[in-house]
């Protein structure tokens, strides 16, 4: 990767995240900590408004616009394969956005890649072998996650075959088998549960903040879970 190329990147890596370290920029592009000081210069120096916190990173100042990001044809194939998951995984809600995401790259390719791109879409077929419960609320279930913010929700628990009111604040979800999977502390149980996404009714917003394990790791949740099976 030439310097201009490798530049150009990182701007975008800078766009992609709130905050960057040096360490992150050197080990995607395989580079020194001092290319990557020499190369936050030069973008700088060009007008490009990079802050730098000592010890955290950098970021672009708020308020700057930059140009659109071009894709490249094997960026926009790599999608095809994302496309295929996603329309077999059972999120009504994923699909929809996905799909829109999907048309505005398509709109910035030119038109000898968005032949290449159908033919691919017309070629690749995900495994069908297990089909997903379908559900509604993923989408809006990770800005509840993202925002911090507690939910009420109608769950069909089929174990008890009983619907109940829940308080929940929404904490980390995951793909299992067949459907989603929400972590979420709930006020009902007063503890951590899960709950399958296609068998929640409805949600209702709440104003409500997601004050609970505010630091939650998936990781940890996870070993945390299935540690007392592997002793």
């Amino acid at each position: 990767m030439n310097r201009l190329t490798r530049i150009t990147s990182i701007l975008t890596q800078l766009q992609a995240k709130k905050i960057v370290t040096a360490k992150e920029i050197a080990n995607r592009f395989e580079i020194s900590l001092r290319t990557v000081y020499r190369d936050i210069k030069t973008l700088q120096e060009a007008g490009v408004p990079i802050g730098s916190e000592n010890g955290v990173g950098y970021f672009i100042v708020d308020g700057y616009s930059l140009p659109p990001i071009m894709i490249t044809e094997e960026e926009a194939n790599s999608l095809v394969i994302s496309q295929k998951y996603i329309l077999n995984q059972g999120d009504t809600s994923l699909i929809k956005n996905f799909s829109s995401v999907l048309f505005k790259i398509k709109s910035v390719l030119k038109n000898s890649e968005k032949e290449n791109f159908s033919k691919l879409e017309s070629r690749i077929a995900p495994s069908y072998i297990n089909e997903p419960f379908v559900s509604n609320y993923l989408s809006q279930i990770q800005k509840t996650i993202a925002n911090n913010q507690a939910i009420e929700i109608i769950y069909h628990s089929l174990s008890k075959n009983e619907k109940t009111t829940r308080l929940i604040e929404p904490l980390g979800l995951y793909f299992s088998n067949k459907a989603w999977i929400l972590i979420a502390y709930c006020a009902y149980r007063n503890g951590l549960r899960e709950f399958r996404l296609d068998r929640i009714l409805n949600i209702q917003k709440t104003f409500q903040a997601n004050h609970y394990q505010s630091d939650f790791n998936l990781t940890e949740y996870f070993i945390q879970k299935y540690q007392p099976k592997l002793t």
